[in-house]
C-alpha cells in the first residue's frame, strides 16, 4: 500500500489521521532535523498499520513535507 502522507513537525502533540478526502495528515512533535520528523512518522505509520517499523519505507519526499510512504499489506 502506498500513501500519500502531509506532514507538519515541530506539532502540540503526535498524531496520523485519516482526512474526509482520503488523504492522510501526521502531525509530529520532533522538529525536521537530522532525520528525527522522518523516523518519528515511521513509527507512527507503523503503529496505526499495526506492522514493523522496518517494513516501513519512505519512497518519496524525504525531504518534504509531502511524503509517499510504503506500507505492507
Amino acid at each position: 500500500m502506498l500513501l500519500t502522507i502531509t506532514v507538519k513537525p515541530s506539532s502540540r502533540e503526535s498524531r496520523l489521521e485519516q482526512l474526509e478526502d482520503g488523504s492522510w495528515r501526521a502531525l509530529l512533535k520532533s522538529p525536521p532535523v537530522d532525520g528525527k520528523a522522518n523516523a518519528e512518522l515511521i513509527g507512527l505509520v507503523a503503529k496505526h498499520f499495526k506492522v514493523a517499523k522496518a517494513s516501513v519505507d519512505i519512497t518519496g519526499g524525504a525531504t518534504s513535507r509531502h511524503k509517499r510512504v510504503k506500507v505492507p499489506d
